[in-house]
């Protein structure tokens, strides 16, 4: 088995200058995206929203909602020209550190069953499975069930 190293990075806060090219990473990465206005949202907001940057470009992000006692990854991806680098473990591995450092008892995700990568990395850092959301996400055929995870921080270590 051969290891991939991860390339050089750094993590930092997201901007609004940030946002096309995060509104644009999110376009080519899903069929039903978020728009550029739901990322400037959760700026706005104050939702703490990270970038991951290799080479001082935009790689990939993170967003969470953080609020008594929990903390939920809204989005998380990684632009495809970075994937299978380790660059997402690394990036959920900040979200749950961000999460840990804010009070968080207890993470919170949702992951479509179409996105069995997505969803090994998440079991790979300690999500559980939960339960399920009936017809939460849009698909091409119709809806789309989410898979309801979570962390607990007092029993698991970040990735």
């Amino acid at each position: 088995m051969v290891a991939v190293a991860r390339p050089a990075s750094h993590m930092r806060l997201m901007r609004m200058d940030d946002l096309d090219v995060v509104a644009a990473v999110e376009q080519a990465s899903y069929d039903f995206p978020w728009t550029r206005g739901i990322f400037a949202d959760c700026l706005k907001a104050g939702h703490p929203c990270w970038v991951l940057c290799v080479d001082e470009v935009v790689a990939g992000y993170g967003i969470l909602s953080i609020g008594a006692g929990e903390a939920h990854v809204l989005n998380i991806c990684i632009a495809s020209a970075y994937r299978g680098r380790g660059l997402g473990r690394h990036l959920l591995g900040r979200l749950l550190d961000v999460s840990r450092w804010s009070g968080a008892q207890r993470v919170f995700l949702e992951v479509r069953p179409s996105n069995p990568l997505a969803k090994a990395l998440y079991e790979s850092a300690g999500f559980r499975e939960i339960g399920r959301r009936p017809r939460y996400y849009p698909a091409k055929d119709g809806r789309e069930d989410a898979i309801v995870m979570a962390f607990d921080m007092a029993a698991s270590i970040s990735p």
